[in-house]
């Protein structure tokens, strides 16, 4: 290579500081041209790394409660009409290969919850009252907040644990002597508080007691008249103080890890072999993933904005390259008639406008970021930024400084010398 073609080459430390040079004469022009890039590029960022963000919490809390829960529900008769499950049916289940644990749950109907008897009856608030058999957290994986949970002593007297919503619905933040709730038509000692419950959001909105307790105080009771099972009018209490609590309304069942989709399929038939049609089979856990599948069903929507802000900042980036080529006539002019060629020209203006979108691209990028951190950690979710995110943002913004700089350059080198050199 010769010596003037040496010369004739703008170096790019060189083309960098003279770019950075035009962008510094105007700071204030140039950091509101970057902000659109910046708001574009920080949507990205942010709508990508919360979405991802948002799928590790679902999965990482599928991985803690397991795929490995079954329900079995009481569905509908061939009429329509509600079905029953067989009194015997958690036991039976329970015969199951490859079955590990078994609890199951029973919505007293007629039953509401309040926090004192001078609520009014219709303002229930959506809280429901369920018998519970003692083994429900368990094997729901539902941790105990506050105080304990129903035991064989408490399961038989008029004692409740709250769900999660129940709990704040009704203002109760504690347990302990005195405190109550009124189920019914009586008051219930609030034994405990259960966390909240991923995979049965029922239970976060019941007041939960002990079949046994159902039976006698709330009247949930199956008696026997001329060989029919009835049950026993909610709220009342049952006349025969033998009589069989009444049956449950859903069975969870906990199988061995590999084993769920054998036991899936026989557990319609072994918990009603009368009618294994009206029994619904379920996988809870089905529900968290279908939601993490879905985190990110409104990123496009929210990536159109982003593109939108991105575009908007283009055109911001492009006014002001074509404003400081009017400007800068002057300089232009005095440059070409020391030396410079008009590749050297369109360099030095098309390194100004990627520079400029750059510094935005780079402050959204960690705009966005932060905002992630900071969503994410409110939320409990482990903080994932995608390398799509930062990287897409980055590459957005070059390749929008590129294109909204290349005809201001263009113009620029276009100018003949002695034009632009009027103007000094």
């Amino acid at each position: 290579m010769s010596g003037a073609d040496e010369r004739q080459r703008l170096r790019p430390a060189d083309a960098l500081r003279v770019a950075s040079i035009g962008l510094r004469a105007r700071p204030l022009r140039a950091a509101l041209s970057a902000l659109g890039i910046a708001i574009g590029t920080a949507s990205i960022v942010a709508v990508l790394g919360l979405s991802a963000s948002s799928q590790a919490g679902l999965l990482a809390e599928i991985d803690r409660l397991g795929t490995n829960l079954l329900t079995v529900e009481s569905g509908k008769s061939i009429s329509g009409a509600p079905a029953q499950l067989p009194h015997e049916a958690a036991a039976r289940v329970g015969h199951l290969g490859a079955v590990q644990a078994v609890a199951d749950a029973a919505k007293v109907d007629g039953v509401h919850v309040y926090r004192s008897p001078l609520v009014p009856a219709g303002n229930t608030g959506g809280l429901q009252v369920r018998a519970a058999s003692l083994g429900l957290p368990r094997v729901l994986g539902i941790g105990v907040a506050q105080g304990a949970w129903l035991n064989a002593g408490t399961a038989q007297a008029p004692v409740t644990v709250l769900g999660a919503d129940a709990a704040a619905q009704l203002g109760i933040d504690r347990v302990g002597p005195g405190v109550r709730a009124w189920l019914g038509d009586r008051w219930f000692a609030v034994a405990g508080i259960l966390g909240r419950s991923p995979l049965e959001p029922a239970i976060d909105a019941s007041a939960l007691v002990g079949y046994p307790a159902a039976a006698r105080e709330l009247g949930y009771v199956d008696v026997d008249v001329d060989g029919v099972s009835a049950r026993q009018s909610p709220g009342g209490m049952a006349d025969d103080a033998a009589a069989a609590p009444g049956p449950a309304s859903a069975i969870y069942v906990r199988t061995a890890r590999g084993h769920e989709a054998e036991v899936q399929a026989r557990l319609a038939q072994t918990a009603n072999p009368a009618a294994p049609a009206e029994a619904d089979v379920s996988q809870p856990s089905d529900v968290l993933t279908a939601r993490a599948a879905a985190a990110g069903a409104f990123d496009s929507l929210f990536l159109g904005l982003g593109a939108v802000a991105l575009l908007v900042g283009a055109v911001g980036v492009a006014n002001i390259m074509l404003i400081s080529v009017l400007e800068r006539r002057s300089e232009i002019g005095l440059r070409r008639a020391l030396g410079a060629t008009r590749a050297q020209i369109r360099s030095q203006f098309l390194a100004e406008s990627v520079l400029l979108a750059l510094v935005g691209g780079g402050a959204g990028v960690l705009a966005g970021a932060a905002a992630t951190a900071i969503y994410a950690s409110g939320k409990g979710w482990a903080i994932v930024i995608p390398p799509q995110a930062w990287a897409g943002g980055l590459g957005s913004a070059l390749l929008i400084g590129a294109l909204a700089g290349l005809l201001p350059a263009i113009r620029a080198s276009r100018l003949a010398p002695t034009v632009a050199l009027r103007s000094v």
